[in-house]
């Protein structure tokens, strides 16, 4: 009849009704979730997902976290997103396994240029080249084209310079779940110029 909408007609496009994760399971659904994540994702994200809300996601996170302290696994946070990294205890054999590829040893001088982001972030190209006293503009380069670091925005100063910050990539490649983690410098002045004190080298 004309004017009439069948059952079919009115759920046509409906988005599909989201199935909610049992309780008992969601840490495992959260983690097979994280484990096909390209990109590091979101706890709104993964709590939509998973069809439960933050809180009860950010149980789930904390278990995972938990389970995976006597595991080859480690779930690393960054500015509210999380992602699925390998213990850094298990480098060497990762290595053994799959190669190393030329270039992945950062030089003394990235090193040094990643160690003053890493200890001021935020800054700026002219912050980090006040401290290293020389241009750095193919430093931050690489290290941006090696997914160390990335743009945070932009400074408030003259020309809006950029600004710059570790990324998940950073905490992964030094084997820390968060920038809390970075040991405190030897003392309140500028970050160790060769990057030993936080990378161990």
């Amino acid at each position: 009849m004309q004017g009439q909408v069948t059952k079919a007609q009115a759920t046509a496009g409906a988005e599909p009704e989201r199935r909610k994760a049992p309780s008992g399971e969601l840490p495992w659904v959260i983690e097979a979730m994280l484990f096909v994540s390209e990109e590091p994702q979101s706890l709104a994200a993964l709590a939509r997902a998973a069809g439960v809300g933050e809180v009860t996601a950010r149980r789930a996170i904390d278990q995972l976290k938990a389970d995976y302290e006597v595991r080859g696994l480690r779930l690393v946070e960054d500015a509210g997103h999380y992602r699925l990294v390998t213990a850094p205890d298990y480098a060497p054999f990762i290595e053994a396994l799959l190669g190393t590829g030329p270039g992945q040893r950062l030089t003394r001088a990235a090193l040094e240029t990643l160690t003053i982001i890493a200890y001021k972030q935020p800054c700026t190209r002219a912050e980090i080249e006040a401290i290293r006293g020389v241009n750095s503009d193919r430093l931050v380069a690489t290290l941006e084209q090696r997914g160390l670091i990335d743009n945070s925005g932009r400074g408030e100063g003259p020309g809006r310079p950029v600004l710059y910050r570790t990324t998940m990539k950073f905490l992964e490649h030094f084997g820390i779940r968060s920038p809390a983690e970075l040991p405190p410098l030897p003392e309140e002045s500028e970050p160790p110029v060769d990057g030993a004190t936080f990378m161990g080298q």
